[in-house]
């Protein structure tokens, strides 16, 4: 894989999706259909999918893509791909809350080894470069130039005042159990994967998810982590969550800097 090329196209396709994504969530109304699995599903969804979609597979036509909008994808045994979600937290963009996310990562043996994630309402871009380090992106954004951009780095952590952040719409009392059981100095919500991305930053120590996710929702969220020092372990056991499971589900996981000390399951 062409790391440059690969980065160059995954950031200028993001904005591409992003900045439709931006256009039907500024109409005054869009359609909310419900999924065979009863989650919602909006024209956003789908027009930014097709976009991604169709850029990955025209640039990087001998590598895999799986995609959540696409139940075809889904039937394939990969352990290096491409995985999209085209919006990450369509709750928040139904509710015009700006949480939602344009996703993307490549995945190489089972490790998510770069990625990025867009934020177009909130005006943030966060993405591992060709190298593998993790940088933030500062606005605006134009596919043709890229703008200013600051390192970042996971915190190096008070585990007796620790820096939680959970899932905005996801939250329930397994997830408040956990995190009593360390000292937390500041609790924050976020939607969709930006919680990953308030961990590589510093913003945040923990982010446990007590509830199903998918490959697509982490893979990039995952990456921006990783290339800023930090790590994903499955909950059970603390070890690394890896990526082309059957299904592409994922079990319950911790998001964190490593010098946290992670209380047992």
């Amino acid at each position: 894989m062409d790391f440059d090329r690969l980065v160059e196209e995954m950031r200028s396709l993001s904005i591409a999706a992003g900045e439709k994504i931006m256009e039907i969530y500024q109409s005054p109304d869009f359609d909310v259909r419900s999924k065979s699995d009863d989650s919602p599903v909006t024209a956003a969804d789908e027009a930014a999918d097709r976009i991604l979609f169709a850029g990955l597979t025209a640039a990087f036509p001998d590598t895999p893509v799986v995609t959540e909008e696409q139940a075809s994808t889904h039937t394939q045994q990969v352990t290096t791909f491409l995985i999209v979600d085209p919006l990450d937290g369509t709750k928040e963009f139904i509710k015009r809350r700006g949480d939602f996310t344009v996703n993307i990562a490549y995945v190489v043996d089972g490790v998510p080894i770069r990625g990025i994630v867009y934020a177009p309402a909130k005006g943030r871009m966060f993405y591992t470069t060709a190298t593998g380090e993790t940088v933030e992106e500062h606005g605006p954004f134009d596919a043709g130039a890229v703008g200013q951009q600051t390192p970042l780095r996971v915190s190096d952590p008070d585990n007796a005042a620790l820096l939680v952040v959970a899932s905005k719409s996801h939250r329930d009392q397994a997830t408040d159990d956990y995190i009593n059981r360390y000292r937390v100095a500041d609790m924050k919500s976020a939607g969709s994967s930006l919680k990953f991305c308030l961990v590589a930053a510093g913003e945040a120590d923990l982010y446990p998810r007590l509830g199903r996710t998918m490959e697509w929702d982490t893979a990039a969220g995952h990456a921006v982590l990783s290339g800023a020092g930090g790590k994903v372990v499955r909950f059970d056991n603390h070890q690394p969550l890896l990526y082309g499971k059957p299904g592409f589900e994922n079990p319950f996981f911790i998001a964190t800097s490593p010098d946290v000390v992670l209380e047992k399951a």
